[in-house]
């Protein structure tokens, strides 16, 4: 049985929330003054939305961190599955501990080191900074993630699954398309998802691998705050925080849908 929450513990929760979700309202709210600044609300006016869909140079900036975003997740969920498969196929307890204690390590460590260890190695390799440098290191530090969010699945899943499809003649490439990929796949979503969302709204290693004629929404922005407020800024804002709640919805209908079969799929048995 769920315990309630005391009345203290609701009002602590709902300050909490307050203080996240305050500022990015008023930053929306804004987003459609009439006036040019965030202290004297005019009137309500779309001008600020007009202009960004204007500019020509701020499309292609989201056109290019839609396009990184989504290359990145795909690959880095790839590969993610295979990182996770290597580290739950692994035979001795000792190598499966080191191989995710080496993947957790990429994961708590600062996004300044990460990026700074990206610029130098592009630098010594001769990789021209832009696009394919940006891509690589989002695919590389978004692989831990994918790796973190399939793994506990495959812990999940029951050896006699494979062992079945192995008695009845299921070679190795069936195993893995057949069994093992729709067992995890609540997994490779949510991975999918989290890499989706970290290369969309990561600033710190994007700034140091990006290069002269190249740029994300992230480092945009940045660029844009440091030579003064504009409210550009906060209808560019708003948009993102529209396309993160959408994600978050379709990602919890998808979680939904996958609840449902898997509880079906429980009675059936």
């Amino acid at each position: 049985m769920g315990q309630h929450l005391s009345p203290l513990a609701k009002i602590g929760l709902a300050a909490i929330f307050f203080i996240l979700y305050a500022p990015i309202f008023f930053l929306i709210f804004y987003s459609f003054n009439s006036g040019d600044t965030m202290f004297d609300f005019k009137g309500f006016s779309m001008q600020w939305y007009r202009e960004l869909f204007h500019d020509t140079r701020m499309l292609i900036i989201v056109l290019n961190t839609i396009i990184v975003a989504l290359l990145s997740a795909l690959f880095s969920t790839i590969f993610g599955i295979l990182g996770a498969l290597a580290i739950y196929n692994a035979k001795k307890r000792q190598t499966k501990n080191m191989l995710l204690s080496l993947n957790n390590v990429l994961i708590v460590s600062p996004d300044v080191i990460i990026g700074a260890s990206f610029l130098i190695l592009f630098t010594i390799a001769g990789v021209k900074l832009g696009f394919y440098s940006v891509l690589l290191s989002h695919i590389a530090f978004s692989i831990p993630i994918v790796v973190l969010m399939v793994l506990p699945k495959l812990m999940e899943m029951s050896p006699s699954l494979i062992d079945a499809a192995r008695d009845l003649g299921a070679n190795s490439w069936d195993v893995l398309t057949k069994v093992i990929i729709p067992f995890i796949s609540p997994g490779i979503f949510a991975g999918f998802f989290m890499a989706l969302t970290y290369s969309l709204d990561d600033f710190s290693v994007t700034f140091f691998v990006t290069g002269n004629g190249f740029s994300t929404l992230s480092v945009e922005i940045y660029s844009l705050a440091r030579r003064g407020i504009s409210l550009n800024i906060n209808a560019l804002s708003a948009l993102l925080f529209l396309v993160t709640l959408l994600l978050v919805v379709i990602y919890h209908f998808i979680t939904l849908r996958n609840n449902k079969a898997s509880g079906l799929g429980v009675q059936k048995r």
